[in-house]
């Protein structure tokens, strides 16, 4: 009995550090978040996620003293990330406790039991940042639950599924041209004071990615913080294409009020913009950052200008790479001493 107890245990064990190996989690220093538990959930598979999300952790965690946990698409015949993997996201438990979600995805397929584990934080009335393609996150054609949380969802009362109902908007066209035009952001009228754009100059972000075509709700709950300026082409210093396509300008950034079938209201930002090349760029680090102490209600220890300094080397696929970094573990991740 003592030799199969013994194996038990090890059998445990085994499946345990199996399992924690599917994702990295930063432990937060001192600074304003310490002791706040942020979950970041990575899976798309064109704008390099599974790389800006650990970047953007290791700002938080080390800079600001968040404990950030990433989550991955992982392939689960050898625990590898795999951006193409749109069914198995694991560790979503971690969002049991978690202080903060941070999403970014695209047209994931999660099977009902990982679903649950998002729609369940989504419902508790805590907060939410979602970076670009997360407006079109989930395209759920196996999971009649949950169907209608699709981004293309028809049912009546859930018209663009997650994306438009919970962050303000789903998938509609690209509005600048898609690898060839960029964009810089511009502060929306009236949203200068926000402390999300604390430290950040109008025009000062830059991005290579193209702006999307957004219509937001006309609701109170929704407000433009910035607007996306179509550039001439993929360089910092392009001109703004003359004509329509800039006027109006589109959103690329704005805060809502969710309130769910709960009642809870949950606040949310969301952004188009944060590819894993986009945060090369250190205002949309900072915007990114500074949007994290406004949804943990944490505004007054905001510092005038946000440390966001990347942790170590950071060299990311462009967007319009379609190859990723295969064989990577999340334990590959790990920050060293």
């Amino acid at each position: 009995m003592r030799r199969v107890s013994f194996i038990g245990v090890a059998a445990l064990a085994s499946v345990l550090t199996c399992a924690a190996a599917q994702w990295v989690t930063y432990e937060g220093g001192s600074g304003p978040g310490h002791g706040k538990h942020i979950v970041l959930v990575s899976g798309d598979d064109e704008y390099h996620s599974e790389e800006a999300l650990p970047a953007l952790a290791k700002i938080l965690a080390v800079r600001h003293g968040f404990t950030s946990t990433v989550l991955f698409a992982i392939n689960p015949a050898d625990g590898t990330i795999d951006p193409h993997q749109t069914r198995n996201i694991p560790g979503l438990e971690a969002l049991k406790t978690a202080d903060l979600l941070i999403l970014f995805l695209r047209f994931r397929d999660l099977p009902d039991e990982q679903m649950k584990l998002i729609l369940d934080y989504t419902a508790s009335g805590r907060p939410i940042l979602a970076l670009r393609t997360s407006t079109h996150a989930f395209n759920l054609k196996t999971s009649p639950t949950y169907a209608k949380w699709s981004w293309n969802s028809k049912v009546p009362g859930w018209e663009g599924g997650y994306g438009r109902k919970v962050l303000g908007e789903t998938w509609i066209a690209h509005h600048g041209d898609h690898g060839k035009q960029s964009t810089r952001a511009r502060f929306a009228p009236g949203a200068a004071e926000s402390p999300i754009l604390r430290g950040i100059e109008d025009g000062e972000i830059w991005v290579p990615t193209d702006t999307y075509e957004v219509h937001l709700p006309m609701a109170a709950t929704v407000t433009p913080l910035l607007l996306g300026q179509v550039l001439t082409w993929m360089g910092h210093d392009a001109e703004p294409v003359a004509g329509k396509v800039n006027d109006p300008m589109m959103p690329v950034a704005w805060t809502n009020l969710y309130t769910g079938e709960t009642g809870k209201t949950t606040k949310v930002f969301t952004t188009t913009m944060g590819a894993a090349d986009d945060l090369e760029t250190e205002g949309m680090r900072r915007l990114l950052v500074n949007a994290v102490y406004w949804a943990l209600g944490m505004e007054a220890g905001m510092p005038p200008k946000a440390d966001v300094a990347l942790v170590g080397p950071y060299r990311p696929h462009a967007f319009m790479e379609p190859v990723y970094s295969a064989g990577v573990k999340p334990s590959d991740l790990e920050l060293k001493p």
